[in-house]
């Protein structure tokens, strides 16, 4: 047996349910309690929403500090690499000397991918962009 329920609508609703209940095969209760079940379906299913939008957001700024350290350790190879090929010459068996150039050099490094980073078009852009002019 069902509950009996009574519920009090407003005017326009109760025309609208009267419409609706006059077709062939059709009852006030079935479609207000169709109603109901879809209401609170879709409220379950916003909560759901709002659990998977909240998960998604959170893998989307994951994904972006990713992208920035990615393009921070690119750009620190890509310096690395120049700095390596231009400057470094070869030294049989480094000396104290040799060494301090080594670590001016290495500190000199480290400003330069920091510079690169916080200026704008990275070196790494630069070449790409040169290489592409070159092959025009």
């Amino acid at each position: 047996m069902k509950p009996r329920h009574h519920l009090y609508l407003d005017d326009e609703l109760t025309d609208e349910l009267e419409r609706l209940a006059a077709k062939p095969g059709a009852s006030k209760s079935a479609i207000v309690a169709d109603a109901l079940q879809q209401y609170l379906h879709n409220r379950a299913g916003n909560a759901q929403d709002q659990a998977v939008l909240k998960r998604l957001d959170r893998i989307s700024q994951q994904t972006g500090q990713n992208r920035r350290d990615m393009e921070l350790l690119q750009e620190a190879l890509t310096q690395f690499v120049h700095v390596y090929l231009l400057l470094t010459a070869n030294v049989a068996s480094p000396d104290e000397t040799a060494r301090k150039v080594a670590r001016i050099r290495f500190d000199s490094y480290i400003d330069q991918v920091g510079k690169g980073l916080a200026d704008g078009p990275t070196l790494t852009h630069q070449v790409a962009s040169q290489a592409a002019s070159d092959d025009t």
